[in-house]
């Protein structure tokens, strides 16, 4: 990859844009992607409601919605959104070797996160789901799960390409959680 001229490194305090000042003590202050995004405050303010919906109270509960994450950030070739993926999949009680099944081939994960997984390929790849994808993803999360799994593959390949299009760092806990901790692979 070649040096980019144009960069937006995660904005600093010093620096923080006063038009999303509500938005740094909390998520917004606390990762890079986040304070990428801040060079572009009113995306920052209009982001937050949706990031409430697809992080915190989205249909799919919290292992579920890290499967879809992770398949799209996997997808996406997002090493920032996986890392922060792995940690956050950790939290909710998702072991490594489940977590890392989720970056191989669907026949190699259990039945659920296959399913998901396949519906996020589907939509990477077809940029829409067949009715019999519909219909299963649907038998497992419900019809507003459905809705949640399209709208976090959605949300979560922008930040894929805002992180990969400016080189957004890691942020440091996670890189020193992962060094300290490797994701186990086998």
């Amino acid at each position: 990859m070649t040096a980019n001229p144009v960069t937006f490194p995660p904005i600093t305090d010093a620096a923080w844009p006063q038009e999303a000042e509500q938005l740094k003590d909390g998520f917004a202050g606390r990762l890079n992607v986040y304070r990428t995004m801040a060079h572009h405050p009113r995306l920052l303010n209009a982001w937050a409601p949706l990031r409430d919906h697809i992080v915190v109270k989205n249909a799919l509960g919290a292992q579920f919605s890290e499967v879809v994450i992770l398949r799209t950030g996997h997808q996406m070739n997002a090493p920032y959104e996986w890392a922060h993926h792995v940690s956050r999949a950790r939290a909710c009680g998702m072991d490594d070797a489940r977590i890392a099944s989720i970056a191989g081939p669907p026949e190699q994960m259990e039945r659920d996160d296959a399913t998901l997984s396949r519906a996020v390929d589907e939509l990477m790849l077809n940029k829409s789901l067949a009715p019999e994808t519909i219909a299963t993803v649907t038998g497992l999360v419900g019809r507003e799960g459905l809705f949640d799994v399209i709208a976090t593959v959605g949300f979560y390949t922008t930040l894929g390409f805002i992180v990969n299009s400016f080189e957004t760092p890691v942020d440091e806990a996670i890189q020193r959680e992962l060094a300290e901790r490797p994701l186990d692979r086998t």
